[in-house]
């Protein structure tokens, strides 16, 4: 595959789900357990999800969420066939965290089943786990010659050392928790709005913020990196609940943020409902973004509508750090004071 990126400046991504399914059939499929009785994967059953590799000034990463069905044989009496079904495997989920879960295809409740299943969970899911922990170095390791000039081609330092880095080190996956004031808890999913109305019913009595920073890039990547799932998941690094469409709801960094999107002008203007988890159930702040760009960059101007009294540092800052800041970090888009 040929890249026309000079020097791995750019943005550049590539759909794996294909290589994602030959994958766990090269690695996952004649995996066993036992031998008398012994049981293997015999097949790929389902591949559901996202998977991508991206690379943008040289660094590499993978995003990916996916749900795998595999088929299982057992050589005992009763010829015991079923499914092992891995519910999640995604890029930000620890290996010790996958789950596993067992069904048979005709279940008869034998201790021939339930030794079957003890197997299956005591040996071949071990096997199994050690083999998916690999997954991320293998998509990488085997993608990132077709979204990558080759170093030899480089004539960035910044750009080769990033690709150097890339080639050298382990993927350490990072988890963001919101800096919520007094206190900081573990990101818990929560239903993000319950009704436009309900988010308009004041619960504070509220003031309003407005500031604005500079990104080195064009509006048109700054609006998509704010909205498309594969790059918010870059700069939050998190798995986002977020779809670019008027009308929808969204959750990112766990549901730390939550809110609803109202207005959506192409590369010019984001307008949202925006809450801290820890809010009071129904208050939202409005949310406006809007675009300027100029020549080689573009000014962001950030509105805040109903903050409750108080929280007025606490929300720019979380949006300084966790949004400005990181985005100009993963994706190069300006320098960090």
């Amino acid at each position: 595959m040929a890249v026309q990126n000079p020097n791995n400046w750019h943005w550049v991504d590539k759909n794996c789900i294909d290589w994602a399914a030959q994958w766990c059939k090269r690695k996952l499929v004649g995996t066993s357990a036992g031998s008398s009785p012994k049981v293997s994967v015999v097949g790929l059953k389902k591949l559901e999800g996202d998977v991508e590799v991206c690379q943008r000034k040289g660094k590499i990463f993978s995003i990916y969420d996916l749900k795998l069905e595999l088929s299982f044989e057992s050589d005992n009496s009763e010829k015991s066939k079923g499914t092992i079904s891995i519910p999640e495997l995604a890029y930000d989920t620890e290996h010790d965290d996958f789950q596993f879960d067992i069904t048979f295809d005709k279940p008869t409740g034998s201790s021939e089943e339930d030794s079957i299943r003890s197997l299956i969970r005591s040996n071949l899911v071990e096997e199994l786990r050690k083999k998916l922990s690999t997954f991320t170095n293998d998509l990488i390791s085997e993608n990132a010659s077709d979204i990558q000039v080759d170093k030899s081609q480089v004539n960035s330092t910044y750009t080769a050392a990033n690709q150097e880095k890339t080639l050298t080190k382990t993927v350490v996956k990072e988890s963001t928790t919101f800096n919520k004031g007094n206190s900081v808890q573990k990101a818990k999913t929560t239903t993000a709005v319950s009704s436009a109305d309900s988010s308009r019913v004041p619960k504070y009595n509220t003031s309003d913020l407005n500031f604005s920073t500079t990104f080195n890039t064009s509006a048109e990547q700054l609006y998509l990196t704010l909205l498309v799932p594969e790059r918010v998941a870059a700069w939050t690094r998190s798995a986002p609940q977020i779809e670019p469409k008027e009308g929808t709801e969204f959750q990112l960094f766990g549901g730390n943020i939550q809110g609803k999107i109202l207005e959506l002008q192409e590369n010019k203007n984001i307008k949202m409902l925006w809450r801290l988890r820890d809010w009071k159930e129904g208050h939202y702040t409005e949310l406006q973004l809007t675009f300027n760009e100029g020549a080689g960059e573009t000014e962001m101007a950030v509105s805040f509508k109903g903050i409750p009294i108080g929280d007025e540092e606490l929300v720019r800052n979380n949006f300084e750090n966790y949004y400005i800041t990181s985005i100009k970090v993963t994706f190069g888009f300006g320098a960090v004071l």
